[in-house]
């Protein structure tokens, strides 16, 4: 029996004794309903704010995961705090690349402005869901590579005729590509968690259609409020 793809969780742990401790009993609970764990994609690492100091002690590099099309790894914030960065999985960026040269090569023939429509939307689904703060270089890698890929199967439209990178380049400035965005805001900084209640009210009265607030004029006026106030004697 295989278990459906959101059915493969990842189980964190404190002390790796507790970790040790299920991952004896786990393939024995599974066994009991005639389920087996993947050799492969099963396995015990240390992850976490510790991780890399204590594999930097050992002269190893820190360990890392791939879960959902992200190769997940320890880093640190410009704060200097612990915080996780993603990757899109080199097998992931593969099929993706190949998908979209099968497609200019059969659709090689196709107008250049239903190439181009359709090429956008799959570069828009594609930066919709490998769009993270930490994975800009892979999109934009995805990118520049499928440039070269429509660039490729744009010059086999005739033979003998190679298309030059001057004329390509014309072509992008009439029929652009999607440019790689972040679609994916940090975790706990989008527009619903903001704590500070004068952007709260700038944006709600945004969204009302209402007259924004300027930011200027309140703090103008709050700094002239206090020099006049009278104290309290």
């Amino acid at each position: 029996m295989q278990l459906p793809r959101a059915t493969r969780p990842i189980l964190c742990f404190q002390h790796r004794e507790d970790a040790e401790k299920v991952m004896r009993v786990l393939p024995k609970r599974f066994e009991k309903y005639g389920l087996t764990l993947h050799p492969e994609k099963t396995r015990l690492i240390e992850f976490g704010r510790h991780a890399a100091r204590n594999a930097k002690k050992q002269g190893k590099q820190p360990e890392s995961f791939d879960f959902l099309g992200f190769k997940h790894l320890c880093a640190r914030s410009r704060k200097g705090g612990f915080t996780v960065h993603v990757r899109t999985i080199a097998k992931r960026l593969r099929r993706g690349l190949k998908a979209i040269a099968d497609w200019c090569k059969q659709h090689r023939r196709t107008p250049v402005n239903q190439q181009q429509e359709a090429l956008n939307a799959k570069l828009r689904g594609h930066y919709q869901y490998y769009g993270r703060p930490t994975n800009y270089y892979s999109i934009w890698q995805f990118y520049r590579r499928v440039c070269r890929i429509w660039r490729e199967w744009l010059g086999r439209r005739t033979r003998g005729r190679p298309l030059r990178w001057d004329r390509y380049n014309a072509i992008l400035r009439q029929h652009p590509l999607l440019l790689p965005r972040i679609t994916h805001a940090w975790v706990g900084g989008g527009e619903l968690r903001l704590k500070n209640p004068l952007r709260e009210i700038c944006t709600a009265g945004s969204v009302r259609g209402e007259k924004p607030v300027n930011h200027g004029e309140l703090k103008r006026a709050r700094s002239w409020k206090r020099r006049t106030q009278p104290k309290n004697t």
